[in-house]
């Protein structure tokens, strides 16, 4: 059963509140439960007490995953002032505000000769479902605890 302590291999879909698939992982994900935030709070404590085999459903709002959508961080300008590397939707692009701080954004959407980059998560603003599933679990090493982090499963 997952508890506290437990090494946890699980694969997951992330789906929109529309029914999209917006990310899916076949490939077993380890983490360490009660370990160090690896996941949103709802999302461990629903697998809490579950077994291999077990699957969990949590639906979050926007404000417990990752936030509303802020408009102020969308830029639209002349795809003739981005350099070609990043002219194509998906890119990511570095950026660096006065303070020196910089965010990650990435190119939205490309039309009538302009460029808009977002530095919103891809998921912020939407309620998303987490299907989650129990792959396999055993007990943590101490040193494993410690890092909050755990080693693929060994069977």
């Amino acid at each position: 059963m997952v508890a506290r302590g437990k090494v946890v291999a699980i694969t997951y879909s992330i789906i929109a509140d529309t029914g999209e698939i917006l990310e899916q992982s076949d490939i077993p994900l380890y983490y360490v439960h009660g370990g160090r935030n690896q996941m949103f709070p709802q999302v461990e404590t629903a697998l809490e007490g579950a077994a291999v085999g077990d699957t969990v459903e949590v639906t979050l709002t926007p404000d417990e995953a990752f936030g509303p959508h802020d408009p102020s961080l969308t830029f639209t300008d002349d795809i003739d002032n981005v350099p070609p590397q990043f002219r194509h939707v998906g890119a990511q692009v570095e950026m660096q505000n006065d303070q020196g701080d910089t965010r990650t954004f990435f190119v939205s959407k490309i039309e009538d000769g302009k460029l808009t980059v977002d530095g919103n998560h891809p998921f912020a603003g939407k309620t998303l479902t987490y299907a989650v599933t129990v792959t396999d679990l055993r007990d943590a090493t101490p040193e494993e605890m410690e890092q909050g982090v755990s080693s693929p499963i060994l069977h």
